[in-house]
């Protein structure tokens, strides 16, 4: 094992990317060969005065990496560098772009970091409904989709519609999901180089792929309340954002709903600079919130999306954006061009779901599996901090001392269980950290959400002592 101790590097970057590049800072320069076996992290965090969790933090950064390789019994080690060129970029594109869940997740675990829609057995619908398709459409489903059936945006102004908010068929896109609207929104409407909003927290594989296609990302403050607009105004009057994304209603993953007072602010100054706004409304379609939706206050410039994954089915890859008027063509040809198109057969089914009933009925059914399994959540966690919604499929916890957001997502990981580090849904990197973790419930049946929140309980209240850091 090495004798090496690094020094962290001046700067203003968190602790453990400090400590991070001078660990390859010395394999750059052969204090730290091939080979080698890094410290283990118990030891190193007493030498350097931190926390067990900053040193498993650098850890992880380094094999992101593709600098060391760590197993469980072993240590971690220092790879090879002769082959650095086969590595990925000092700025590592698959840390910056996949964030901090894993590509291929392993085998055998809880799936407590999705929060696509429970299985309510809607499978046989859908399966039905896809057999028609085929079975009616044999030549359309041989061929591209080179045009946009009007039944196509009329049920997605139906499934967009909601608190006495209704799109006009004609402004609505079909897409293959909330995302890719996003996305197309994003690149038709700003250019590389341009600075696009996002709250602090927030769904970050937006931003992400944002900054890959060459936008620069602006943090705007939340707070238990949402996006904050007197930081959103100050974003606006000196960066000059071409567009702004936020989530009004259950947030994720603070599960915050904007007021209708906030929402005609951000209206308001999007209006007064100019800034295009996208409205995620995936979990407002499926709360009982009153609200208003941010549209209503700036039809002008607000564009909506939603999809079916959250509460029919994630794997259909069905969604729509409602744009402001005579945009639409513009988003359609976006979508297209950074998608390859549409699949008719996706499109298709989601539509006549939708149209049918089927996909409210399955909304419903899915509403009322998530508020059970809520119940049954909110007795475990009883007494913790953490804020929840009946109609959500995930919580928003609030971890004790000693706990970091990155040391418990290992430790769960360590018994089995995927979860999600506030690290995931930060969209830039920043100072603050807000020592929380989100747990979502609705992959696996009611039985597993239980035994899984039991372990968690029993790893929260255990602290440290139910962790043993060391790989």
């Amino acid at each position: 094992m090495t004798s090496f101790l690094p020094s962290p590097l001046d700067g203003h970057s968190p602790y453990y990317v400090r400590l991070a590049d001078a660990f390859e800072a010395a394999m750059a320069d052969g204090r730290l060969p091939s080979g080698d076996k890094l410290p283990p992290q118990r030891h190193l965090a007493f030498d350097l005065g931190v926390t067990v969790g900053t040193v498993g933090r650098a850890y992880a950064l380094l094999r992101e990496r593709g600098l060391v390789s760590g197993e469980i019994g072993r240590g971690t080690y220092v790879l090879d560098q002769r082959h650095a060129a086969d590595q990925p970029p000092r700025d590592n594109f698959a840390f910056a772009y996949t964030g901090t869940r894993s590509i291929d997740s392993p085998a055998g675990k809880l799936r407590f970091d999705t929060a696509a829609a429970p299985d309510i057995g809607q499978s046989e619908r859908i399966g039905a409904t896809l057999a028609d398709v085929a079975r009616d459409m044999s030549i359309e489903v041989a061929s591209y989709s080179r045009s946009t059936p009007p039944h196509w945006r009329t049920a997605g102004a139906r499934w967009l519609a909601r608190n006495g908010w209704a799109p006009d068929a004609e402004t609505v896109v079909p897409t293959h999901g909330a995302v890719s609207a996003a996305l197309s929104v994003i690149t038709a409407m700003s250019a590389p180089g341009d600075r696009i909003v996002f709250e602090k927290l927030t769904f970050s594989p937006i931003a992400r792929s944002a900054r890959l296609a060459g936008r620069r990302t602006v943090g705007v403050e939340i707070d238990s309340g949402g996006m904050v607009p007197e930081d959103f105004e100050r974003v606006c009057a000196q960066q000059h954002p071409k567009l702004a994304f936020l989530m009004p209603t259950l947030h994720n993953p603070t599960l915050a709903i904007l007021s209708e007072d906030r929402r005609r602010q951000i209206a308001e100054i999007a209006r007064r600079y100019g800034v295009w706004l996208i409205e995620d409304d995936l979990y407002g379609s499926m709360s009982d919130d009153p609200t208003p939706l941010v549209a209503e206050f700036a039809p002008d410039r607000t564009f909506v999306v939603s999809s079916l994954s959250k509460c029919v089915a994630a794997g259909l890859r069905v969604g729509w954006v409602a744009c402001p008027p005579h945009l639409a063509q513009r988003i359609t040809v976006t979508h297209r061009l950074l998608t390859g198109g549409i699949s008719f057969v996706l499109a298709e089914a989601g539509a006549r779901l939708v149209l049918s009933g089927t996909a409210d009925e399955l909304r419903r059914r899915s509403m009322a599996e998530i508020e059970a399994r809520h119940r049954i959540v909110s007795e475990i966690l009883a007494g913790a901090d953490v804020t929840t919604h009946p109609f959500a499929p995930f919580v928003w916890l609030k971890l004790p001392d000693p706990w970091l957001s990155g040391t418990f997502k290992a430790a769960a990981a360590r018994r089995d269980i995927l979860i999600d580090d506030e690290d995931e849904y930060k969209p830039e990197r920043m100072e603050h950290n807000y020592y929380r973790a989100r747990i979502s419930y609705s992959s696996g049946d009611r039985a597993l959400i239980a035994t899984g929140m039991t372990e968690l309980r029993s790893l929260l209240d255990s602290g440290m002592a139910g962790y043993d850091g060391e790989t």
